[in-house]
Protein backbone atom coordinates (compact mmCIF):
# COMPACT_ATOMS: atom_id res chain seq x y z
CA UNK A 1 0.00 0.00 0.00
CA UNK A 2 1.65 3.23 -1.23
CA UNK A 3 1.64 6.65 0.67
CA UNK A 4 -1.49 7.89 -0.90
CA UNK A 5 -3.29 4.99 -0.10
CA UNK A 6 -2.25 4.87 3.54
CA UNK A 7 -3.65 8.35 4.31
CA UNK A 8 -7.23 7.85 2.33
CA UNK A 9 -7.29 4.61 4.87
CA UNK A 10 -6.15 6.53 8.18
CA UNK A 11 -8.01 10.16 7.32
CA UNK A 12 -10.63 9.95 4.79
CA UNK A 13 -12.45 6.17 4.83
CA UNK A 14 -15.02 5.86 7.03
CA UNK A 15 -14.98 9.81 7.88
CA UNK A 16 -11.79 9.03 10.05
CA UNK A 17 -11.11 12.77 9.20
CA UNK A 18 -14.21 13.66 11.68
CA UNK A 19 -12.26 11.89 14.49
CA UNK A 20 -9.14 14.33 13.94
CA UNK A 21 -11.21 17.43 14.05
CA UNK A 22 -13.42 16.39 17.45
CA UNK A 23 -9.99 15.31 18.91
CA UNK A 24 -8.72 18.65 18.33
CA UNK A 25 -12.14 20.05 19.26
CA UNK A 26 -11.59 18.54 22.56
CA UNK A 27 -7.58 18.94 22.71
CA UNK A 28 -8.54 23.40 22.19
CA UNK A 29 -11.35 22.99 24.81
CA UNK A 30 -9.58 21.76 27.62
CA UNK A 31 -6.46 23.98 27.29
CA UNK A 32 -8.43 27.20 26.68
CA UNK A 33 -10.82 26.08 29.55
CA UNK A 34 -8.15 25.10 31.36
CA UNK A 35 -5.55 28.24 30.88
CA UNK A 36 -8.62 30.76 31.77
CA UNK A 37 -9.21 28.43 35.65
CA UNK A 38 -4.83 28.57 36.04
CA UNK A 39 -4.19 32.42 35.08
CA UNK A 40 -7.43 33.31 37.48
CA UNK A 41 -5.87 31.03 40.44
CA UNK A 42 -2.25 31.92 39.73
CA UNK A 43 -3.15 35.84 40.14
CA UNK A 44 -4.80 34.98 43.46
CA UNK A 45 -2.38 32.45 44.56
CA UNK A 46 0.61 35.04 43.45
CA UNK A 47 -0.65 37.78 45.38
CA UNK A 48 -1.17 35.32 48.41
CA UNK A 49 2.42 34.64 48.29
CA UNK A 50 3.51 38.50 48.39
CA UNK A 51 1.34 39.18 50.86
CA UNK A 52 2.58 40.15 54.34
CA UNK A 53 -0.57 37.76 55.92
CA UNK A 54 1.49 34.60 56.82
CA UNK A 55 -1.74 32.27 56.57
CA UNK A 56 -2.48 33.30 53.00
CA UNK A 57 1.20 32.88 52.40
CA UNK A 58 1.20 29.13 54.03
CA UNK A 59 -1.88 28.25 51.91
CA UNK A 60 -0.64 29.39 48.75
CA UNK A 61 2.96 27.26 49.37
CA UNK A 62 0.78 24.34 49.85
CA UNK A 63 -1.02 24.61 47.42
CA UNK A 64 2.25 25.16 44.90
CA UNK A 65 4.06 21.87 47.11
CA UNK A 66 1.08 19.62 46.62
CA UNK A 67 0.07 20.16 42.92
CA UNK A 68 3.26 20.36 41.58
CA UNK A 69 4.37 17.47 43.76
CA UNK A 70 1.67 15.15 42.09
CA UNK A 71 2.28 13.79 38.26
CA UNK A 72 -0.59 15.25 36.19
CA UNK A 73 -2.03 11.65 35.23
CA UNK A 74 -2.53 10.71 38.78
CA UNK A 75 -4.02 14.10 39.34
CA UNK A 76 -6.40 13.56 36.53
CA UNK A 77 -7.47 9.95 37.24
CA UNK A 78 -8.25 11.38 41.18
CA UNK A 79 -10.18 14.04 39.97
CA UNK A 80 -12.15 11.68 37.35
CA UNK A 81 -12.65 8.72 39.65
CA UNK A 82 -12.31 10.11 42.79
CA UNK A 83 -13.49 13.62 43.22
CA UNK A 84 -16.22 13.73 40.77
CA UNK A 85 -17.30 10.31 40.33
CA UNK A 86 -20.12 10.12 42.69
CA UNK A 87 -21.73 13.39 40.21
CA UNK A 88 -20.62 12.23 37.11
CA UNK A 89 -19.56 15.36 35.70
CA UNK A 90 -18.29 15.54 31.96
CA UNK A 91 -15.33 14.18 31.72
CA UNK A 92 -14.29 16.69 29.58
CA UNK A 93 -14.94 19.56 32.16
CA UNK A 94 -13.40 17.09 34.89
CA UNK A 95 -10.04 17.60 32.44
CA UNK A 96 -10.66 21.50 31.92
CA UNK A 97 -10.89 21.82 35.73
CA UNK A 98 -7.77 19.28 36.93
CA UNK A 99 -5.92 20.77 34.12
CA UNK A 100 -6.55 24.30 35.26
CA UNK A 101 -5.59 23.66 39.01
CA UNK A 102 -2.40 21.69 37.81
CA UNK A 103 -1.62 24.72 35.65
CA UNK A 104 -2.48 27.34 38.41
CA UNK A 105 0.36 25.85 40.51
CA UNK A 106 2.67 27.06 37.86
CA UNK A 107 1.09 30.33 37.05
CA UNK A 108 1.32 31.02 41.26
CA UNK A 109 5.14 30.84 40.92
CA UNK A 110 5.23 32.98 37.14
CA UNK A 111 3.36 35.97 38.29
CA UNK A 112 4.80 35.77 41.38
CA UNK A 113 8.04 36.00 39.82
CA UNK A 114 6.71 38.69 37.90
CA UNK A 115 5.51 41.04 40.81
CA UNK A 116 8.49 40.72 42.57
CA UNK A 117 10.37 41.15 39.50
CA UNK A 118 9.12 45.08 39.49
CA UNK A 119 11.40 47.62 40.59
CA UNK A 120 10.30 48.15 44.79
CA UNK A 121 10.34 52.23 44.26
CA UNK A 122 7.60 51.08 42.46
CA UNK A 123 5.33 50.59 45.30
CA UNK A 124 6.72 53.36 47.61
CA UNK A 125 6.08 55.65 44.39
CA UNK A 126 2.62 54.20 44.56
CA UNK A 127 2.19 54.76 48.68
CA UNK A 128 3.29 58.17 48.47
CA UNK A 129 0.87 59.25 45.89
CA UNK A 130 -1.64 58.14 48.27
CA UNK A 131 -2.56 54.66 47.21
CA UNK A 132 -3.24 51.81 49.49
CA UNK A 133 -0.74 48.94 48.96
CA UNK A 134 -3.79 47.08 47.04
CA UNK A 135 -4.24 50.20 44.72
CA UNK A 136 -0.92 50.31 43.96
CA UNK A 137 -0.51 46.52 43.24
CA UNK A 138 -3.31 46.59 40.95
CA UNK A 139 -2.56 49.84 38.94
CA UNK A 140 0.99 49.87 39.07
CA UNK A 141 3.06 46.69 39.43
CA UNK A 142 0.39 44.43 37.97
CA UNK A 143 0.69 46.21 34.47
CA UNK A 144 4.24 46.48 34.63
CA UNK A 145 4.53 42.33 36.21
CA UNK A 146 2.09 41.14 33.36
CA UNK A 147 4.56 42.13 30.43
CA UNK A 148 7.59 40.52 32.49
CA UNK A 149 5.54 37.01 32.77
CA UNK A 150 4.42 37.09 28.88
CA UNK A 151 6.99 35.08 27.60
CA UNK A 152 6.62 32.44 30.73
CA UNK A 153 2.89 32.53 29.93
CA UNK A 154 3.55 31.60 26.65
CA UNK A 155 5.49 28.43 27.27
CA UNK A 156 2.87 27.74 30.30
CA UNK A 157 0.04 27.69 27.24
CA UNK A 158 1.69 25.44 24.85
CA UNK A 159 2.90 22.91 27.45
CA UNK A 160 -0.44 22.71 28.53
CA UNK A 161 -1.46 22.51 25.19
CA UNK A 162 1.22 19.45 25.39
CA UNK A 163 -0.28 17.86 28.21
CA UNK A 164 -3.33 17.80 27.74
CA UNK A 165 -2.29 14.55 25.78
CA UNK A 166 -2.82 12.19 28.57
CA UNK A 167 -6.74 13.26 28.59
CA UNK A 168 -7.29 9.98 27.20
CA UNK A 169 -6.29 8.20 30.44
CA UNK A 170 -10.18 9.26 31.93
CA UNK A 171 -11.78 8.56 28.32
CA UNK A 172 -11.63 11.35 26.74
CA UNK A 173 -11.38 11.35 22.58
CA UNK A 174 -8.86 14.51 22.61
CA UNK A 175 -6.48 14.33 19.58
CA UNK A 176 -4.19 11.69 20.68
CA UNK A 177 -6.53 9.05 22.16
CA UNK A 178 -8.14 9.51 18.54
CA UNK A 179 -5.03 9.05 16.80
CA UNK A 180 -4.10 6.38 18.45
CA UNK A 181 -7.60 4.75 17.80
CA UNK A 182 -7.44 4.98 14.16
CA UNK A 183 -3.73 3.68 14.95
CA UNK A 184 -5.88 0.13 16.09
CA UNK A 185 -8.25 0.08 13.57
CA UNK A 186 -6.21 0.39 10.80
CA UNK A 187 -2.72 -1.36 11.88
CA UNK A 188 -1.11 1.63 10.87
CA UNK A 189 0.76 3.79 13.24
CA UNK A 190 2.58 6.26 10.81
CA UNK A 191 -0.05 8.23 9.58
CA UNK A 192 -2.55 9.03 12.38
CA UNK A 193 0.52 9.72 15.11
CA UNK A 194 2.50 11.93 12.91
CA UNK A 195 -0.91 13.61 11.78
CA UNK A 196 -1.55 14.66 15.34
CA UNK A 197 2.09 15.41 15.68
CA UNK A 198 1.79 17.65 13.37
CA UNK A 199 -1.23 19.41 14.53
CA UNK A 200 0.80 19.86 17.36
CA UNK A 201 3.49 21.27 16.11
CA UNK A 202 1.40 23.79 14.30
CA UNK A 203 -0.94 24.95 17.44
CA UNK A 204 2.54 25.54 19.54
CA UNK A 205 4.33 27.10 16.17
CA UNK A 206 0.63 29.60 16.01
CA UNK A 207 0.81 30.41 19.30
CA UNK A 208 4.70 31.33 20.01
CA UNK A 209 3.93 33.50 16.87
CA UNK A 210 0.66 35.13 18.24
CA UNK A 211 1.97 35.87 22.05
CA UNK A 212 5.22 37.23 20.15
CA UNK A 213 3.33 39.83 17.96
CA UNK A 214 1.22 40.64 21.01
CA UNK A 215 4.23 41.47 22.94
CA UNK A 216 5.75 42.88 19.99
CA UNK A 217 2.58 45.61 20.47
CA UNK A 218 3.35 45.98 24.21
CA UNK A 219 6.78 47.04 23.67
CA UNK A 220 5.73 49.57 21.38
CA UNK A 221 2.85 51.31 23.28
CA UNK A 222 5.98 51.49 26.09
CA UNK A 223 7.97 53.31 23.79
CA UNK A 224 4.83 55.38 22.50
Amino acid sequence: MNILEQIYQCLIDKGRWQLILEGLGATLTIAAGAIVIGTVIGAVMALCRVSDNKLLRGISLVYITVIRGIPMVTQLMIFAYIIFAPVRMDKVLVAVIAFGINSGAYMTEIMRGGIQGVDPGQMEAGRSLGLSKWQTMFKIILPQAVKNILPTYTNEFIVLIKETSVAGYVAINDLTKVADAIRNATFNAWVPLLTAAAIYLLLTIGLTKLFSLLERRMARSDRG
